[in-house]
């Protein structure tokens, strides 16, 4: 067998099990190989194991001491992508939650942001003796997702404020040269093969007016977790943009108000409980009460659409936002998780009122909020950034 045949059958002998062995014609031989295999048959044999008797010892136990040895055997083994997942899958398949609450366990996994969501939902029942190490689990990924989208929001959303902002007598170094062509188009000399800009047209560089109210309202649902993670921190972000009035609330069949605390968004996640109903038109009829420059205000829903309140008024308010001046957005998760689950038929409808669902990730966020505050085509850019939805 040539090495890239052996290689081969090592890379499908450690997907595929023991059982596959016989077939692949040969074992595993070196010593990490071995210990990878357990590592990974502790997790996916452990099904089997339970109905059919599987070859393996699988499963990682009751205890915490044991899981903590099995997290420090993928952490050693694979790359912190691959451990990410398996810790998912761990806690998915194995019923793992419990285990959860326990501080010297926390302390061995690896951060990422399924494992915040876990940890938001088991919030209220967590002991004290975990809540510390809980927050700074929560608090390293947070700061990791801030340093990935502060500076892109922060430009992305910066520019297309000062778009907004256009005056009349600009100074040189201000004119926006495509829109002061645009509006002087009936000026154009053929002799000259010029058009003479009777009206300039110009950026606004007033950095300390207030130019935009932005209201996201979150579904913090079970499974919308990653979609408040992701939309907490970039809650905190435009918080602190001075031209910029930001206001953040959660809701399942109750809403509240998280605004006073986006300038740590680590608090904002403690002040979430995911899990729970939802009702949507009662965030929406919350969310209308703090828009009062309807003309200068974005309001962002971020749900799956799965309406426990009255649907034909949760549509009702969604119009007359709309009808108001109000750049409606509304997305069916802010997350890298891919193709999410969502009601389908309310989706069609939004988009039937003109105002198109759609998935996007936490790194276009950014460049769909610029479109958004600039009161560009919304529709347009979801079909060609974001997943279309209905």
């Amino acid at each position: 067998m040539s090495e890239m045949d052996e290689a081969q059958g090592r890379r499908w002998r450690l997907v595929l099990g023991a059982a596959a062995e016989g077939g692949l014609g040969a074992g595993l031989k070196a010593a990490d190989d071995v210990a990878m295999d357990r590592a990974l048959g502790a997790l996916y044999d452990a099904d089997a194991q339970g109905r059919s008797g599987g070859r393996r010892s699988g499963g990682l136990g009751g205890s915490a001491p044991s899981v903590a040895r099995w997290l420090g055997d993928i952490r050693n083994y694979f790359p912190s992508t691959v451990v990410e997942v398996l810790q998912r899958d761990a806690v998915d398949r194995l019923n793992l939650t419990e285990l959860l609450l326990e501080p010297e366990l926390l302390e061995a996994v690896e951060p990422d942001v399924h494992l915040v969501g876990t940890l938001l939902s088991l919030n209220h029942v967590m002991p004290e003796t975990t809540k510390a190490t809980a927050r700074m689990v929560v608090e390293k990924v947070v700061r990791e997702i801030e340093r990935r989208i502060a500076a892109q929001t922060v430009a992305a959303v910066g520019g297309a404020l000062n778009r907004a902002a256009r005056v009349s007598r600009p100074k040189l170094r201000d004119i926006d040269w495509d829109r002061t062509i645009r509006k002087n188009l009936a000026n154009y000399l053929p002799e000259h093969k010029t058009v003479v800009p009777e009206r300039l047209v110009g950026y606004g560089r007033k950095a300390q007016a207030v130019r935009r109210d932005v209201v996201l309202a979150i579904d913090q649902s079970g499974s919308m977790a990653s979609s408040v993670v992701y939309a907490s921190v970039f809650g905190a972000v435009l918080a602190t943009m001075r031209s910029l009035k930001t206001s953040l609330v959660v809701f399942d069949t109750a809403v509240v108000d998280l605004t006073d605390k986006l300038s740590d968004p680590v608090e904002v996640l403690f002040g979430t409980q995911l899990g729970g109903g939802t009702d949507i038109n009662r965030a929406i009829a919350y969310s209308q009460s703090l828009i009062t420059r309807p003309a200068d205000s974005m309001f962002v829903l971020i749900s799956d659409l799965y309406e426990g309140g009255v649907r034909a008024e949760m549509l009702r308010r969604i119009r007359s936002m709309k009808e108001a001046g109000v750049q409606v957005v509304v997305l069916l998760a802010l997350s890298d998780e891919g193709a999410p689950a969502y009601d389908r038929e309310n989706a069609a409808a939004l988009t039937a009122l003109g105002v198109p669902a759609f998935a996007c990730t936490p790194d276009r966020f950014p460049d769909l909020l610029a479109v958004a505050l600039d009161r560009g085509d919304v529709q347009a850019w979801a079909n060609v950034n974001a997943g279309r939805s209905a």
